[in-house]
């Protein structure tokens, strides 16, 4: 069942993804021009909610040094490796059964590199001779998943040697078609990653802030965050909320008396001790906000958690999540604070009451973030292991 579950919800992001992508794909064609979401579909359901709002910040207005010196192309891999999507999506498939649990950990990765100075397969990279790798940094040394890279990057490389690059096959590849022609970078950047990527105890103008300076708005953010909709939470992601919220020694007021009942039952308060305020849950410690809690402890007690499932097809992707954050029963603070402010809490309140407007924003929002500061052309390069740069020699 929890494969089922998982596999569901991925196919139906793909599904919502390619009827996007198909909609402009002739045109596109011709003329190679990168996707850019700059506007949303009408949001016909509410119509409270300005469904025509002005464009969105362009990651080029957030980051004006910031030049890209060529587009991204759709179906950039048609001449010189016609089979490489459906390698991709089929081994992908292959996959799930046997590693169902780790598959949200793919969308944490490519969250993970794609914030971190652009979609360029940087945190892949193993440490090496000149190079600190990004897996070392706090934020990303719960990351999962890089096996899963490998083994995809293995198939790709029997079919075309040295055409397809990790950062295509991470930003896109095991969850929705893209624009491609992406290169892999030739650095890491875990101090960036440590200091940059958002933190779980981030209050509303920190969150909002972290994602603007990334070409984010406001309802791009709250949509991101819907990401936390599947997969587990650790304890010590959010263990301060429970027992000494800010240095108070009590619980985070706005959680709901009930739910902090639930939540202390599964996280001992012996974690506060040892608790790293440092690492960041950003699109995925994942959480999947449902009715009805399944909580799974693990053995270590910092791995303890919140294992929570999506409910499968009687039910919508996400807007779970944000109807618990209505009834502040949100786990993350990060989270609960998208009530804090008034726009973000409109749009808690539109995804908790439509579906498919949440799959169609997190969708595009997914996109655009997959194409944030890619390198492109003579930039960077090709690797043949994902974990390696490519010898000068």
């Amino acid at each position: 069942m929890d494969f089922t579950r998982k596999l569901s919800f991925l196919v139906f992001i793909l599904c919502v993804l390619i009827s996007l992508k198909n909609q402009n794909a002739e045109t596109r064609k011709g003329g190679g021009s990168s996707y850019s979401p700059s506007s949303y579909p009408p949001a016909s359901s509410f119509d409270d909610i300005n469904a025509a709002e002005e464009e969105n910040n362009k990651v080029e207005e957030a980051d004006e040094d910031y030049q890209q010196p060529t587009l991204l192309q759709y179906n950039f891999y048609q001449q010189s490796c016609p089979n490489a999507e459906h390698i991709i999506r089929s081994t992908v498939h292959r996959l799930c059964p046997i590693r169902s649990q780790d598959m949200p950990a793919l969308l944490r990765l490519v969250f993970h590199d794609c914030f971190i100075e652009g979609c360029d397969a940087s945190v892949l990279l193993d440490a090496a001779d000149g190079i600190e790798s990004e897996k070392e940094s706090p934020p990303n040394q719960s990351l999962r998943g890089f096996d899963l890279i490998d083994i995809i990057k293995e198939e790709v490389e029997e079919e075309c040697p040295g055409i397809v690059s990790c950062a295509d096959i991470l930003a896109g590849g095991p969850f929705y078609p893209l624009d491609t022609g992406r290169r892999d970078s030739t650095v890491s950047f875990p101090e960036i990653a440590t200091l940059e990527l958002p933190s779980p105890q981030d209050n509303l103008s920190d969150a909002i802030a972290s994602f603007a300076s990334k070409g984010f708005d406001e309802r791009e953010t709250v949509s991101l965050l819907g990401a936390h909709s599947t997969g587990m939470i650790h304890c010590k992601f959010f263990v301060d909320r429970l027992y000494n919220f800010s240095g108070n020694n009590g619980p985070d007021p706005s959680i709901d008396i009930e739910f902090l009942k639930v939540l202390r039952a599964k996280c001992n308060n012996s974690l506060s001790a040892s608790h790293d305020s440092s690492p960041s849950p950003s699109l995925s410690p994942s959480l999947s906000p449902s009715s009805s809690i399944d909580v799974s402890v693990s053995s270590s007690s910092l791995d303890d958690g919140l294992k929570l499932e999506y409910e499968g097809p009687g039910s919508s992707f996400g807007t779970l999540y944000y109807r618990n954050l209505l009834q502040n029963r949100g786990i993350l603070y990060v989270d609960q604070q998208l009530t804090a402010g008034e726009e973000t809490e409109t749009w808690v309140r539109a995804y908790a009451s439509d579906s498919s407007l949440l799959r169609r924003d997190f969708a595009l929002a997914m996109m655009k973030l997959s194409s944030y500061r890619v390198l492109t052309g003579p930039m960077g390069q090709v690797r043949l292991n994902c974990r390696r740069v490519l010898s000068e020699s």
